[in-house]
C-alpha cells in the first residue's frame, strides 16, 4: 500500500466516523493516523490544529449537521485538497468591500479589482459558501441580501508561511521578542490592496457627481471587510450580515394592490455624468497610477491621507485632505530655509506661500493658490485653538476635498515625466510663482 493509499484509508476512517463525532477530534486514532502521516510526508512537523480546520473545511461529515450532509467532499477530493494545502507556498486572498450607499454605478475592472454588482450565486463563488457553510452551519450566508449592494473585489496574491500551523493559529508564532505594540507609520485601517484600489477611485471627481453635498460628497462608503483566504490552513471568519449595511423601507403592491413593506438599499445619488466619469476608470488610467506611484513623487504619504480623509468625518476629513495637499507638494525646505541655498530662486516665500504656488503651478489656476491658504488658515485657526473659530461649511469642506483631488490627480500625470521630486517641486515653484504673477498683473489696473 503506498503513502497516498495509506492517506486515503485514514480519510476514510475518519470520513466513516458517526455525528456527533468524538468529544476531541485530535484524539481520535484515525485523526491521529492522518496527522502522523501528514507530518511524514510533509516534514512540517505537527500540524494537529491545521489539520482539523482544513477538516472541517472540507466538510468532515461528523462535524455537520445531517442537513448539510451534502456539503460533506468526498474522502478522494479531500485527499487532493490536503496535498495542495501541505505544498502551496502561495495563495489567493480576496477582500470583499461592500461600497455602501452607493448609487447605480457601471462595472469597473481594472488591475486586480472589480466593482459591481454580483448575482447571489457569483457572491457564493466569491465567498466561498460551501467552505463557510461546513464551518458555520448555524449563520448562513445572505447571498441574496448581500447581492443588493455594490462591491468592491480586490485579489492579491501573497506568500504563504510554509508551517501550517502558523497558517492556523497564527497568535501562537508571533515573535514576542519584538515591540508588539510598535506602530507602521505606513499601515492605514485597511490592507495596502484595497487602500491603493481606494485611492484610484478617490481620484475620481465625486464631489461634482455628488447630488447631497450637505448630506456626503461621497458616492459610497466603506464599512467594513470580509477577507478569505484561498488556504484550507487558515480559519474563514463568520459570514457577514446584509443588515450591517444602510437598508430603508420600501412599499410596494402585489396583484391584489395589497402593500407589502420591503427593504432596499439607501443609495447617495449621482448625477448622470458620473457613468461617463467613472467609465475612465481603465486598466490604462490603473497602470498609470501604479507608475506613478513607483516615482519618489508618491514616496510621501499622498495617498494614505487621500483615503483617510474618505473613512473620517468632519474636521479630521478637512485635516486629512489638507495634509495630503502638503503631502503632494511639500519639501521640508519649506520651513526650514537654511537646507536652501542663499541663492535659490523665491527664498523669500513663506512656507504656506511656496506651496501655494507649487499648487497654483500644477493646476495651472491661480485661484487654488488663494483658495489653499485659506483653508491652511481655516486649518491652523483649529490647531492653534484660536477663539472664535466658526463653523466649517459645507463649501469649505467640499473645497478642501476637491482641491486635495486634484493635486493628487495632476501629480500622478507630473509623474510620468519620471523627473526626481527635487527638480519637479522647482519646476511647480518656477511655474507657480509665473502663474500668480500673471495673474496680478491681468487684474491689476
Amino acid at each position: 500500500m503506498t503513502l497516498d493509499q495509506q492517506m486515503l484509508a485514514a480519510l476514510r476512517a475518519l470520513w466513516a466516523i458517526p455525528a456527533p463525532g468524538p468529544r476531541s477530534l485530535q484524539s481520535a486514532p484515525a485523526f491521529m493516523e492522518l496527522s502522523k502521516l501528514c507530518e511524514t510526508r510533509y516534514g512540517r512537523g505537527a500540524a494537529r490544529f491545521a489539520l482539523s480546520t482544513a477538516l472541517r473545511s472540507l466538510g468532515l461529515p461528523c462535524t455537520l449537521p445531517a442537513v448539510h450532509a451534502n456539503l460533506a467532499q468526498d474522502p478522494e477530493q479531500a485527499a487532493l485538497a490536503l496535498d495542495a494545502a501541505f505544498t502551496q507556498t502561495r495563495c489567493v486572498r480576496r477582500h470583499m468591500c461592500p461600497l455602501d450607499l452607493a448609487d447605480d454605478l457601471p462595472p469597473l475592472a481594472f488591475g486586480p479589482v472589480r466593482v459591481g454588482r454580483f448575482s447571489a450565486d457569483e457572491l457564493a463563488r466569491l465567498f466561498d459558501a460551501p467552505r463557510l457553510a461546513r464551518n458555520f452551519p448555524a449563520k448562513p450566508l445572505d447571498t441574496v441580501g448581500l447581492a443588493q449592494f455594490h462591491w468592491l473585489v480586490v485579489e492579491e496574491d501573497i506568500e504563504i508561511d510554509p508551517r501550517p500551523e502558523a497558517r492556523s493559529i497564527p497568535a501562537l508564532f508571533m515573535d514576542m521578542s519584538r515591540d508588539v505594540g510598535e506602530i507602521d507609520p505606513h499601515l492605514g485601517r485597511f490592507p495596502q490592496s484595497v487602500e491603493a484600489a481606494l485611492f484610484f477611485l478617490l481620484l475620481a471627481p465625486w464631489e461634482a457627481w455628488s447630488t447631497m453635498l450637505e448630506v456626503d460628497w461621497r458616492g459610497f462608503r466603506l464599512p467594513w471587510i470580509y477577507t478569505i483566504d484561498e488556504d484550507l490552513f487558515s480559519w474563514p471568519k463568520p459570514p457577514p450580515n446584509p443588515d450591517s449595511l444602510s437598508l430603508e423601507p420600501w412599499i410596494v403592491q402585489d396583484h391584489d394592490g395589497e402593500d407589502i413593506e420591503l427593504e432596499r438599499p439607501t443609495t447617495f445619488p449621482l448625477v448622470d455624468e458620473a457613468k461617463a466619469g467613472l467609465s475612465r476608470c481603465t486598466e490604462a488610467a490603473w497602470t498609470a497610477l501604479r507608475t506613478a506611484r513607483a516615482t519618489d513623487l508618491f514616496e510621501t504619504p499622498i495617498a494614505h491621507f487621500l483615503v483617510r480623509a474618505f473613512l473620517a468625518d468632519g474636521m479630521d476629513e478637512v485635516m486629512a485632505h489638507m495634509t495630503a495637499i502638503e503631502a503632494a507638494v511639500g519639501m521640508e525646505a519649506d520651513h526650514r530655509k537654511k537646507l536652501l541655498p542663499k541663492t535659490a530662486p523665491h527664498r523669500d516665500l513663506s512656507a504656506t506661500d511656496r506651496v501655494a504656488a507649487r499648487v497654483a503651478g500644477l493646476l495651472d489656476d491661480p485661484a487654488s493658490a488663494q483658495l489653499y491658504k485659506d483653508l491652511f488658515e481655516l486649518r491652523s485657526a483649529f490647531v492653534h485653538g484660536r477663539a472664535g473659530l466658526q463653523k466649517v461649511s459645507t463649501p469649505q469642506q467640499v473645497s478642501a476635498r476637491e482641491l486635495a483631488r486634484r493635486t493628487a490627480r495632476a501629480l500622478v500625470d507630473v509623474a510620468q515625466d519620471g523627473r526626481p521630486r527635487s527638480d519637479a517641486m522647482a519646476g511647480l515653484l518656477d511655474k507657480g510663482v509665473a502663474v500668480l504673477a500673471a495673474s496680478k498683473a491681468k487684474g491689476s489696473p
